[in-house]
């Protein structure tokens, strides 16, 4: 046994790493060249012996027993570091040989780690997290991870018998990052960081840049490869490249994939991302959704949480598979048509142990003081976006999901809780910027940089967000008008608004009728979209159909009216899985929809058929979408006949092509309702919440109404039509060349507003002939 390896070795470095609180263990561990001479050593706890095995010579060389804790040494005369491999023996008579992971150079690209130090390295999930790789011919796995405080960190696993001790990674000092490649290491394999703190502690981390994770409630990582998955979606993000998203139909069918469908009620069980494929986008392609958005996906340790505290932000959760799973659920979405947005969560994470939370034994992600780290009402921590590696981590996660999952977009949660330094806090629970003022500037620059990186990045990806204030310029591009740069805002206003509205008893809508009408006062201040999400239908608020007013029919066609307002409302749509059927009962993230009410009840049968009818019209009439965002795209008719509850509006396409649409809010059937329209014309209806086919009584329009020359509520031309009770009615609008003049006189009672007409005599007019037709009689108004 050769001893001069005590001479050659620090043994002040040698108790650092039995005692966890080595930064640099190939100072002592692996092979050392100098003068000539090649020093190796090697700890191994409890074992009793060590012997070197030179693979190039198949010399085996005893090692020396530096320390009885299991710390073994030796020199070998020899001008250059040569393979080996070590057995170690133990005192049950057991031994073993392995590759000593000490004697790799470890490969990690400072250029990336620089990047990342400045907050600009958008792929820095390529260097950070564990990655297969071969070196020397040898293959494993290579850990890095982020911990600029901590005293030492190890990977653990099954493959060490989770023993801190035994695979201490290296340092580098300017950039804050442990890494160590350890050979052998397969796909599938489970693993966490141990964290020596500088209080003394040894905390166990999952890897914050980790692919997979283990199901809760267990919360290890697992080594898993993304480049394996060969994706078939090409011709789909060839167009989607190409669309004009603002111009065309967006149609989100909310979906939290753990209650959607469900293989068992009992046993907790959840289907699998490739199985939930086929049967969701059978399901959206049917009812005409144009995207599904997902409830966070992201790795989550609670499933009361809906997956909005994540813990692990790379990693689709593996109660529905592995992240090729989840490839192929997008993938497959993609080959049918149908978009994939992810719900995100950059403005806070949960105090989980094995999480982010005091990740290297200080406030690492999160502020050091509580004020600006802590939401006091959630229970959950802040980033510091003012860490230039703590942003680069979130930034970074965002064009993860979009550029190695192909997510479609990304939907921003709580962005007003980020916006505001005093969001959810009281006097003295938060801290003024420097300017005195409680905007968060931090989070405005990382807001910023997000969006304008994912849009000089990837083409056509839509940033979404739920920002509840009237915070300016949330939309639009960062570098023309200082926007946040998201393209599509949640229209927070016109859903508290409008659900207001409607929650109203009919006798007492004209009170709150400016809810129904405020929301075009400002809805071209920005790119909204309308949601009707899973927060409107849960902690005692009730399912949407058990928010309206009325008998078991009338709750019915209130929804059925509210739909209709909604197709017509300029902005993009969202609505959450089961209100499209009106599920009653509030939604329960732990048991599947009630999918039985469609086959079992003929009213929520017809209401699916319905909302069915919507989303194909919106597809198919380009008046719904085109001019969104442009005042061009609709003109009221009416909304101001608060009395009666009835508002009318025109939508436009670039083409001038319309449709007029008309509502009715109380239960108040009007046989011969006169109605304000555009142009004269042909008006053809086209789609009528109360046909019986919908679940309604069926006082439709079946023939087309030719318009009449006679002015109601500042328009040249009227129609006169059926109007039914708590109903959205579509008219086709086809101008015509020739004129109706209407002769008529306004009632001796004017009460009503000039609603009636008395209708004495009509002429048709063109240039050849002229025709008189007699109209006589008054429209009326009854209650159903």
């Amino acid at each position: 046994m050769d001893t001069r390896i005590i001479e050659r070795i620090d043994e002040h470095e040698v108790q650092n790493v039995i005692n966890c609180l080595c930064r640099h263990p190939k100072n002592v561990l692996g092979p050392r060249l100098s003068d000539g001479k090649v020093s190796i050593g090697c700890f191994y706890p409890d074992a009793v012996g060590a012997v070197l095995n030179r693979t190039d010579t198949g010399e085996n060389i005893e090692m020396a027993h530096i320390d009885d804790k299991g710390f073994f040494g030796t020199v070998v005369d020899c001008d250059r570091i040569f393979p080996y491999t070590l057995t170690l023996y133990y005192k049950d008579g057991n031994s073993f040989t392995t590759e000593d992971p000490y004697y790799y150079n470890i490969p990690v690209d400072k250029e990336a780690l620089d990047l990342f130090s400045k907050g600009i390295n958008y792929e820095i999930y390529k260097t950070l997290g564990a990655h297969r790789c071969t070196i020397n011919g040898c293959d494993g796995v290579l850990f890095s991870v982020w911990a600029p405080n901590a005293l030492q960190c190890s990977v653990i696993g099954d493959f060490n018998l989770w023993d801190e001790r035994r695979c201490p990674m290296e340092f580098d000092e300017t950039h804050g990052v442990f890494s160590l490649f350890i050979p052998g290491i397969k796909e599938g394999t489970i693993y966490k960081y141990s964290v020596s703190t500088t209080s003394g502690t040894h905390v166990f981390k999952a890897d914050p840049y980790g692919t997979f994770s283990q199901k809760r409630p267990d919360n290890a990582s697992i080594v898993f490869s993304l480049d394996d998955y060969k994706w078939e979606d090409g011709e789909y993000i060839a167009r989607r490249n190409e669309a004009d998203f603002s111009k065309s139909p967006v149609n989100i069918y909310e979906v939290h994939l753990g209650s959607w469908k469900k293989p068992s009620e009992e046993d907790g069980s959840f289907y699998n991302y490739r199985e939930l494929a086929p049967m969701l986008c059978d399901y959206v392609k049917e009812m005409g959704y144009t995207h599904i958005e997902l409830l966070p996906v992201m790795e989550h340790p609670f499933d009361g949480s809906w997956g909005y505290q994540v813990t692990g932000y790379y990693a689709p959760t593996s109660r529905f598979g592995d992240p090729a799973d989840f490839m192929y659920f997008i993938d497959y979405m993609h080959k049918n048509g149908v978009g994939v947005i992810l719900d995100w969560v950059p403005a806070h994470f949960p105090k989980d142990a094995f999480g982010l939370a005091c990740f290297d034994g200080t406030c690492l992600y999160e502020h050091w003081d509580k004020r600006k780290g802590e939401h006091p009402h959630w229970g959950t921590l802040i980033y510091n976006l003012a860490r230039p590696e703590v942003s680069n981590f979130l930034i970074a996660n965002a064009l993860y999901w979009v550029e190695c999952f192909h997510a479609d977009g990304i939907r921003m949660d709580a962005v007003a809780s980020m916006l505001y330094l005093n969001y959810g806090k009281n006097d003295g629970e938060w801290v003024p910027n420097k300017y005195g003022g409680r905007e968060n500037l931090d989070a405005i620059e990382f807001l910023k940089h997000l969006n304008s990186i994912m849009h000089k990045r990837n083409k056509n990806i839509l940033m979404i967000a739920e920002e509840s204030t009237a915070w300016p310029n949330v939309t639009g591009i960062v570098e023309e008008n200082d926007s946040l740069g998201f393209d599509l805002k949640w229209n927070m206003g016109w859903m508290n608004d409008f659900l207001k509205y409607m929650e109203q008893d009919p006798l007492f809508k004209k009170g709150v009728h400016g809810c129904l009408t405020f929301s075009m006062m400002y809805a071209y201040s920005e790119k909204f979209i309308l949601v009707f999400s899973h927060d409107e239908v849960v902690h005692g608020k009730g399912s949407l159909v058990n928010k309206m007013p009325g008998s078991y029919e009338e709750k019915f066609a209130n929804l059925r009216a509210a739909y209709g307002f909604m197709l017509g409302h300029p902005g993009k749509k969202l609505l959450f899985m089961g209100q499209d059927f009106a599920q009653f009962a509030e939604w329960n993230e732990g048991k599947s929809l009630d999918w039985g009410l469609i086959d079992s009840y003929e009213m929520h049968r017809k209401m699916h058929e319905y909302c069915k009818a919507l989303n194909h019209l919106y597809l198919e009439k380009k008046e719904l979408s085109e001019l969104d965002y442009d005042p061009k795209g609709f003109e009221w008719m009416s909304c101001m006949d608060a009395d009666h509850s009835i508002v009318s509006f025109v939508r436009t396409a670039e083409n001038g092509k319309m449709l007029l649409f008309v509502f009715n809010f109380t239960p108040v059937v009007y046989d011969t309702f006169v109605q304000a329209v555009p142009v004269s014309g042909k008006y053809t209806e086209i789609l009528n919440s109360d046909d019986t086919a919908f679940g309604g009584q069926g006082h439709v329009n079946p023939k087309p109404i030719i318009s009449q020359a006679v002015p109601k509520d500042g328009k040249e031309n009227c129609i006169v039509m059926k109007l039914a009770p708590l109903s959205c009615t579509i008219f086709d609008v086809k101008p015509a060349h020739v004129k109706i003049v209407l002769d008529a006189v306004e009632p001796q009672d004017n009460k009503d507003n000039g609603r009636n007409l008395e209708i004495k005599s009509a002429y048709i007019r063109n240039t050849e002939k002229s025709k008189k037709i007699t109209k006589p009689g008054k429209t009326t108004g009854r209650k159903k």
